[in-house]
């Protein structure tokens, strides 16, 4: 069987690149939010939490209840509802009155929440307190679940659903942009190298010392008393800086993908080893069958052969301090993508690559 394996190899030598601070950085404080709330969908056409979904039918008594009506939960028996978990993301400096998007997905044994109705349902924060209400109909994208007599179609995933715009923010976040002491700046990737040319950068374009580094991944930035925030905080994310270009490995296995960043160097010389070893198990099955009007019985077994075929381990050597060589010369070799990979971290544990290597 023929194996079909796909490898992208991108090597980017991108020293002197010129990138935004505000693309190299998050400003502290200004940052979503995550909400969390229970709720029950309703008006499902049978396809919602059984009997054994004990919370659910414990939650359709207490609504009731809060409705006026007293019900006992051991007598209720309805399919046409689901208890599901209600999460929705709010953006910075969320205010009263916005809407937001909110994803509902399923806790219980529900077959399909889709066209459903949420209840309104209470969003809260980490600190439990109240900061939005969700509710509307539930859109699982089109997608539908069948089963009939131990046959099953489905499309798309029928327990999680989307609510557009399904929640309105009831409370401002407790952030203050306009009361901080000043700006700080987290590096998404810790550098102290692009710690110092991001203060070089502000200090340089103010004409005076705004900023200075905490460490490798945090710059403080003091506020012009005479500025506008809104526009000194624009104007500095957009400041252009030189961009610190680690050299970087990305393997991804199952699919045999390997992508390579920066100027990587190998320390040569260094000598490669490496083979296959294949084993092939195959079932073929035997018929044993009686002479006519015999009155035996027609015997069958299979015969299980197992093959190993090992292949011969090319030996090569490694002269160029380049890995973007290497490859060129394993691809002109025919090394498939999984070999590579193999070479590539095999190089690496030996102390020859002075790259970072990342596993997905």
């Amino acid at each position: 069987m023929a194996r079909i394996l796909f490898l992208a190899l991108l090597s980017l030598a991108l020293f002197g690149a010129k990138v935004r601070i505000g693309d190299e950085v998050h400003v502290v404080g200004v940052r979503h939010n995550y909400l969390t709330g229970y709720g029950i969908v309703v008006g499902l056409q049978g396809s919602g939490d059984g009997t054994t979904s004990k919370f659910t039918l414990l939650s359709i008594a207490n609504m009731l209840k809060k409705m006026g009506i007293n019900i006992d939960p051991a007598s209720v028996k309805s399919k046409n509802a689901a208890a599901v978990i209600v999460t929705a993301k709010l953006p910075p400096f969320a205010k009263s009155g916005m809407v937001v998007d909110v994803t509902v997905a399923s806790l219980g044994d529900a077959k399909d929440i889709g066209n459903g109705v949420l209840v309104r349902t209470p969003l809260f924060g980490p600190d439990k307190k109240i900061y939005a209400f969700a509710q509307g109909p539930v859109s699982t994208g089109g997608g539908f679940s069948e089963s009939n007599r131990g046959g099953k179609i489905q499309k798309n995933h029928t327990t999680t659903g989307l609510i557009p715009n399904g929640a309105i923010i009831e409370r401002d976040l407790p952030f203050h942009f306009d009361e901080l002491p000043n700006l700080t700046l987290t590096l998404k990737n810790p550098n102290f190298k692009l710690a110092q040319r991001i203060v070089t950068a502000i200090n340089t374009h103010f004409n005076q010392p705004l900023a200075r580094a905490l460490d490798g991944g945090s710059v403080v930035v003091d506020f012009l008393p005479d500025r506008d925030r809104v526009h000194f905080v624009s104007e500095v994310l957009g400041l252009e800086i030189e961009s610190v270009n680690e050299p970087t490995i990305v393997i991804y296995e199952r699919t045999g993908t390997v992508i390579m960043s920066g100027e990587i160097q190998i320390d040569t010389p260094v000598y490669v080893s490496h083979g296959n070893i294949y084993v092939s198990v195959q079932k073929s099955p035997l018929i044993s069958q009686p002479p006519p009007l015999s009155g035996g019985t027609t015997q069958t077994k299979e015969i299980v052969k197992t093959t190993i075929k090992e292949e011969n381990g090319r030996i090569f050597a490694i002269q160029s301090p380049s890995l973007k060589d290497l490859i060129q010369a394993l691809n002109d070799l025919g090394v498939s993508p999984r070999d590579l990979i193999a070479i590539i971290q095999a190089i690496k544990r030996a102390g020859k690559i002075h790259a970072k290597i990342v596993i997905m």
